[in-house]
């Protein structure tokens, strides 16, 4: 696995040099200047911990999770009181672990931003389907919630077994959407599973659409070293082949694909924390991504509450990009919405995209990869396969190693990929 990303990386950075994040300190995150910037929070807490799940996640302590949010606050504080004035935002994205077990905290969280960020593409919160009633939706629109992600992963009794999942309720969910509308709401699910087929998808996402959702995730199955799932991979071969059946029968429905992995029913509606130039991360585990540099704060509930009460953030490491680093940075993850504008890359780096990865976009052109129009590089379903396949291999040798090493020690010294 790492040779493929060491070459790859070695290639576009036209350089030997390794991703080498360490555990320097900053006091104060230089986001001032950043445009399109996105704030993310995660809360850790779940009722029930998922074998396969690779995110950071405790199980749910009323006390703990009290003490956790407390410190959350006071962590965007001690970040955003160091900048002067009210930044604009573009959205505020709650992930974890379960954030609607902290409801009633939410709209404190969200004041607490909004005192120092304008939120301009409103605010979106993971869901867990249990958590799809009215009273729960009631208090998370009311805090200013305009979107939703509801972690379903399958409606098939085999696979949901599969997950280890119970079974969620697709008519109470469509009441309680009904009762308490919101701009989107997607549902996400897991394909790639093994002995699933195209129906099986298939069925899930039109449960999903005629739940009350108006947007869908379609995610493939990763497995990862440190996961508790006894669940194997899916060939390559049937995992292409139905990812292109997915991807055929969206676009014939005309719903339309957002991402790698996302389809919308309606055109406004959608759902999406990663394809953000610059994004600040609240809570453990969180990321904060700069123009120049990289942040992860510790996976640590425990290290990162003490942290805070010490008056300090709660970074655990930090990576500074080279330029031809923060270039394939944001190539990679803005191709993830299947598309990159010149014009905007341009913007950012001041520098021709042209110019920079001229050999590399034509090639792609020649493996039928991309198409060009108007200065805009868009994916093929050729290409679609093709990122989500070399995806794997970044997950296992970048997120899987990073994330594996950081469950393990709060704050590391140092970590070369």
């Amino acid at each position: 696995m790492s040779l493929v990303t060491d070459l790859t990386r070695t290639w576009l950075t036209r350089s030997t040099r390794p991703f080498i994040f360490t555990d320097q300190y900053d006091e104060v995150l230089p986001y001032g200047s950043c445009e399109a910037l996105g704030l993310y929070v995660h809360i850790p807490f779940c009722k029930r911990l998922c074998a396969f799940c690779p995110y950071c996640k405790v199980p749910y302590d009323a006390a703990l999770c009290e003490r956790y949010i407390n410190a959350l606050l006071r962590e965007i504080e001690l970040v955003s009181s160091r900048q002067e004035g009210r930044r604009r935002a573009t959205s505020l994205y709650f992930g974890g672990g379960t954030p609607a077990l902290a409801a009633e905290r939410i709209g404190e969280i969200v004041a607490a931003l909004e005192r120092r960020f304008e939120i301009t593409e409103g605010i979106g919160l993971e869901l867990h389907p249990d958590n799809v009633t009215v009273p729960v939706l009631e208090t998370l629109r009311a805090a200013g919630v305009t979107k939703l992600s509801v972690g379903v992963q399958s409606f098939q009794p085999r696979f949901r077994n599969m997950l280890g999942r119970r079974a969620p309720d697709p008519a109470a969910i469509k009441t309680a959407l009904s009762a308490v509308p919101f701009e989107t709401v997607s549902m996400d699910f897991i394909f790639a599973l093994p002995g699933q087929r195209f129906e099986d998808v298939r069925a899930d996402i039109e449960t999903a659409f005629q739940s009350g959702a108006n947007h869908v995730a379609v995610y493939p199955f990763i497995d990862f070293t440190f996961t508790e799932s006894q669940v194997p991979a899916m060939p390559k071969r049937e995992k292409r082949a139905l990812l292109d059946a997915i991807t055929a029968y969206c676009a014939e429905r005309g719903y339309a694909r957002q991402s790698i992995w996302t389809f919308a029913k309606e055109p406004e509606a959608r759902y999406s924390s990663m394809t953000r130039d610059n994004f600040l991360g609240f809570g453990c585990s969180a990321t904060t991504l700069l123009r120049s540099q990289f942040k992860i704060n510790t996976f640590s509930v425990e290290e990162y509450c003490r942290r805070i009460d010490a008056g300090k953030l709660p970074t655990s490491l930090t990576l500074r990009f080279t330029r031809r680093q923060r270039m394939v940075y944001y190539l990679f993850w803005t191709m993830y919405s299947t598309r990159v504008d010149s014009r905007a890359f341009e913007r950012f780096f001041g520098e021709k995209l042209q110019n920079v990865y001229g050999t590399e976009l034509a090639l792609a052109a020649a493996l039928g990869w991309v198409t060009e129009r108007g200065g805009v590089y868009e994916l093929t379903p050729k290409g679609a396969f093709a990122y989500h396949y070399y995806e794997g291999f970044y997950t296992l040798a970048y997120i899987d190693k990073m994330w594996g090493v950081m469950r393990r020690e709060a704050f590391p010294k140092e970590l070369k990929l």
